[in-house]
């Protein structure tokens, strides 16, 4: 193999999915799609929230009819740590083999059943798999069973994507393990699972959504890499033709939907919407990528003091992934503005249309995220989940331990760019 790097800028850009399945009652269809498969023996993930509304063990049970047996797992840890993957890990090898796995939840789940997944088919530990230099990073050398997302909330993406997201406890960071063979094999969205979901849910995990569509919007382009080797090209290629379609859509969907969504929860046209939101955007960053907000999220969430939001399990202090990223989002965009201009102008064109944003084109996009964020509840800055000015050192760390990511960004991004982005977060209006 040549090891000649190859000259001149990147000409290639991919695009990977899973199949979709989307609409109300098409998740009492996997029974029958897993039969296609050849699966015998299926192991349902999930949490134990999601699992007293009944949803996974009707779906574990529709899948007899179909010669499939299948038992449901609801220890997942919602935000998941290592040591709730290793403990999930260990009960789906204790109890294999397993033909296929049906993650039924939020991101929460999905990233549980791909760790799972990954670790049922392949040898190790899950240091060894995480993204370096926190992890690893070894390349999964087995093919990984069918895996079925099935996601309950809208905003996560993760049916779409290659990433398993998780708090590595010991480190107080929060890091991921990415590689194609953890997409799942069918995203199955049916609206009618969100029914449930609490208006505080609805927001934070709406706002992932945003996130993943504005920032694979503004993205890195493809084309502004130097040429990669076919071994080296990862499912992050930067912003393409492809990713920009679905981004905006999902923009265009938000802009409708959100706010009704987290108003009116019973709205199903609305529920529907959001659920299709976040399927795109999924299909985008995917594929692009997601670069300065969610970085600075992985930390955020990672170091929180005692920050319990509405919504969520009380047991525990926890700032949720969507809200993490959405608290830094503002100043994100600002900062790279420059880079991109006319993309930054047209997503503040598509979120707010018709509303009136500040003459600085610079500071369009920014207001329009603030305003949704002030419509819907989200708190003020990073100060309004507990941090202060001391703990900047320690989350500018953290988020520089991001480098996956912030390659992604437009711009270049250093520690001081980092801090002053989060300084500026502290309070956002």
């Amino acid at each position: 193999m040549s090891t000649t790097h190859p000259a001149g800028p990147e000409t290639v850009f991919t695009y990977g999915a899973p199949a979709l399945k989307f609409g109300p009652g098409s998740s009492g269809e996997i029974g029958f799609d897993l039969a296609q498969h050849g699966a015998r023996r299926a192991l349902v993930i999930t949490d134990a929230g999601v699992a007293a509304t009944g949803a996974p063990q009707r779906i574990a049970d529709q899948m007899s009819g179909f010669g499939i047996e299948a038992q449901v797992y609801d220890g997942v840890h919602i935000e998941p740590t290592d040591i709730s993957l290793d403990q999930a890990v260990e009960h789906a090898r204790a109890t294999g083999p397993w033909d296929a796995f049906v993650a039924v939840g939020g991101g929460s789940s999905i990233d549980t059943a791909k760790a799972v997944n990954l670790l049922s088919t392949n040898p190790g530990e899950l240091m060894d798999y995480i993204n370096a230099p926190v992890g690893r990073a070894r390349v999964p050398a087995e093919p990984l069973k069918p895996l079925v997302a099935v996601p309950t909330t809208t905003g996560t993406g993760s049916e779409s994507t290659t990433i398993c997201v998780l708090d590595v406890l010991s480190l107080k960071v929060k890091t991921g393990i990415s590689h194609t063979r953890l997409r799942p094999a069918l995203a199955v969205i049916d609206p009618d699972l969100t029914a449930t979901q609490p208006s505080g849910v609805t927001a934070a995990s709406g706002m992932d959504i945003l996130c993943h569509a504005l920032e694979s919007y503004t993205a890195r382009p493809y084309d502004a890499y130097d040429r990669k080797r076919p071994e080296q090209r990862v499912p992050y290629c930067g912003a393409n033709p492809i990713s920009d379609v679905w981004s905006e859509r999902a923009m265009h969907l938000l802009a409708g939907a959100f706010r009704t969504a987290v108003r009116h929860g019973d709205d199903a046209r609305a529920r529907s919407d959001m659920a299709l939101a976040a399927t795109f955007a999924g299909l985008g960053f995917g594929n692009a990528g997601v670069h300065i907000p969610h970085a600075n999220a992985y930390p955020i969430a990672g170091r929180v003091k005692d920050f319990r939001p509405s919504g969520y399990p009380r047991d525990e202090a926890m700032v949720p992934h969507g809200m993490a990223v959405s608290l830094t989002a503002p100043e994100a965009f600002r900062f790279t503005f420059s880079a991109q201009p006319e993309r930054h102008l047209r997503a503040a064109e598509i979120l707010a249309a018709g509303a009136d944003l500040p003459d600085d084109p610079a500071e369009r996009l920014p207001a329009a995220i603030q305003r949704l964020m002030r419509d819907i509840g989200i708190p003020n800055g990073i100060g309004g989940v507990g941090y202060g000015h001391s703990d900047i050192p320690d989350l500018v760390d953290g988020a520089m331990k991001q480098q996956r990511l912030l390659a992604t960004a437009p711009r270049e991004v250093t520690e001081d760019d980092i801090a002053g982005i989060l300084e500026r977060s502290l309070a956002l209006w």
